[in-house]
């Protein structure tokens, strides 16, 4: 990608690895310096280690946990200070559960809605008073297409995701400030396989790879759009899913591997 014309730091949560990493590594190629948020210290510090080399830009490293309340602190105070102002944020950490919404623990719920809800909120609304003040600033969250599906109680955290998006890019695109729910399919990362889930029950052809989710949101924010919906197949799911009856977009059940 072209570096660009001016410097912004871009914060990334969950950049150790699978769409964090590559919305970090994409960013950071265009010349953007990077905060990289994720649990996972060592995995973050040889990241930071390797973007600075390959694209020259300053990397910073800050490991958390989103799920909990001192970690989340702590990037609300990085996203706050004035001295260092971040222009982009990207929240991206996610989790999956592999079970049945009744075969889960509440304690298992309410983390997993915390962290794609309640964790994004909080840090857009971090970032958010900096970029106003400067009229200019981007924020992405990546959502799903399963915001769209009737599947359980991640398909209810990405719906709440993408309307909060739409709404925010409604109420601040005119300030300056563009916001981007991404909602990918099936995508060629980590995260299934940390569910623990047998990937073999999605067609090969739903797969995407991260390199094109990335890109395609990346471009879509850049343009304004409020969601982003990368690939033409998950469009068409998408569009779909608005007049079907909702058992034919359930989609195939998860199973362990």
């Amino acid at each position: 990608m072209t570096p660009t014309s001016t410097r912004t730091t871009a914060l990334v949560t969950g950049a150790s690895a699978g769409l964090g990493h590559e919305f970090a590594k994409q960013l950071a190629a265009q010349g953007h310096d990077v905060v990289l948020v994720a649990r996972n210290a060592s995995r973050l510090a040889a990241t930071a280690e390797e973007f600075q080399r390959s694209y020259g830009i300053s990397a910073e490293v800050l490991a958390a946990d989103l799920t909990k309340d001192g970690d989340v602190a702590a990037v609300v105070e990085r996203l706050k200070d004035p001295a260092r102002p971040v222009g982009i944020l990207v929240n991206n950490a996610g989790i999956g559960l592999l079970h049945n919404f009744e075969d889960n623990h509440p304690a298992e719920e309410a983390s997993h809605l915390k962290l794609h809800a309640e964790t994004s909120m909080v840090l857009t609304h971090a970032a958010l008073k900096g970029m106003l003040e400067r009229g200019d600033g981007r924020i992405i969250n990546v959502a799903s297409v399963a915001a769209f599906l009737p599947r359980g109680t991640y398909s209810a955290a990405k719906a709440w995701l993408v309307s909060f998006s739409r709404w925010a890019n409604l109420a601040y695109r005119k300030r300056g400030v563009k916001v981007t729910a991404v909602c990918p399919g099936f995508t060629h990362t980590e995260f299934h396989d940390r569910m623990g889930m047998d990937k073999s029950v999605a067609p090969s052809w739903t797969w995407l790879r991260a390199e094109r989710v990335v890109r395609e949101g990346l471009a879509d924010n850049e343009r304004g759009k409020a969601v982003s919906i990368p690939s033409k197949r998950y469009k068409v799911v998408a569009a779909v899913a608005k007049v079907a009856p909702a058992r034919l977009m359930a989609g195939p059940a998860r199973k362990p591997k």
